[in-house]
């Protein structure tokens, strides 16, 4: 009997028929399952970074900005301290009345059983805040260390973007399920890097517009309170925002659209 002549397995049996004598059976090549490490890297980043999606894969803004009570922490303790300091002119119970909000907010989340890694931050970042001020004497100081942990972000983001792993691409490539393989397409290596430019601007624009405040001394020290308050957390997620729209990747069928037949008739 030659091959052409072998019996068919019964419809609906689900068995192949016999390979041809002679030959090897053809099988698919598995299918590695290993995850690449340097995505392993990035979604690490992204997860540290507190990045969030939605359940339809959009960034979830808000609470990647910590939520209501994120947010919430990372302004009560300097609104408390301009407000304190302005009515009463006393440096020490201004600081005190900062350090005590933050210290709430770390009892808040121990009680709520949620991360501490936010809130702690906060505490540490008011207390050294609090202390430079005291050390110096000076209420505008409490508001120094903020300058420098904004440069030190400008830096990182602008080194990344040189070396071609911005910061963006590894935000939103997690967010997106794209993991790295954005780094091999340079329309979207140009996106990523665009983004991250954004957000740069944005810390940038931070500096230019509180450093000359500061230098005011306490003559500017409620409109850089003011605008601490203004351009953090609203500020943040409006770049957040615009860097998401701008990175946006392109419908796979957008290119694919048949053109329109002219309605000249030719």
């Amino acid at each position: 009997m030659t091959p052409s002549q072998l019996p068919e397995p019964p419809s609906g049996s689900g068995q192949r028929p016999p390979e041809p004598a002679g030959t090897q059976p053809s099988r698919p090549e598995p299918a590695s399952t290993e995850p690449s490490p340097m995505a392993g890297l990035a979604a690490d980043y992204a997860a540290k970074a507190g990045l969030h999606r939605t359940h339809d894969g959009r960034i979830d803004v808000l609470r990647t900005a910590g939520g209501i009570q994120g947010i919430a922490e990372s302004i009560v303790p300097g609104l408390l301290f301009l407000v304190a300091f302005t009515i009463t002119r006393d440096l020490t119970l201004a600081l005190i009345a900062a350090l005590a909000s933050a210290a709430a907010f770390t009892v808040a989340r121990l009680i709520q059983r949620r991360p501490l890694t936010q809130a702690l931050a906060g505490v540490v970042g008011v207390g050294i805040s609090a202390w430079l001020a005291n050390t110096t004497g000076k209420a505008e100081d409490f508001y120094l260390p903020g300058f420098f942990t904004n440069a030190a972000y400008i830096l990182a983001m602008v080194i990344s973007i040189a070396i071609k792993w911005p910061v963006a691409g590894l935000l939103f490539g997690f967010i997106r399920n794209e993991g790295l393989d954005w780094r091999k397409d340079p329309v979207r290596l140009k996106a990523y890097r665009l983004g991250t430019w954004i957000i740069v601007a944005v810390l940038v624009l931070r500096l230019v517009v509180q450093v000359p405040l500061y230098l005011m001394g306490e003559e500017g020290l409620a409109a850089l309170a003011t605008m601490r308050l203004i351009m953090a957390a609203p500020l943040y997620i409006l770049g957040v925002w615009i860097a998401w729209l701008i990175t946006r990747p392109v419908p796979a069928d957008a290119d694919a659209q048949p053109s329109k037949p002219s309605s000249s008739g030719a």
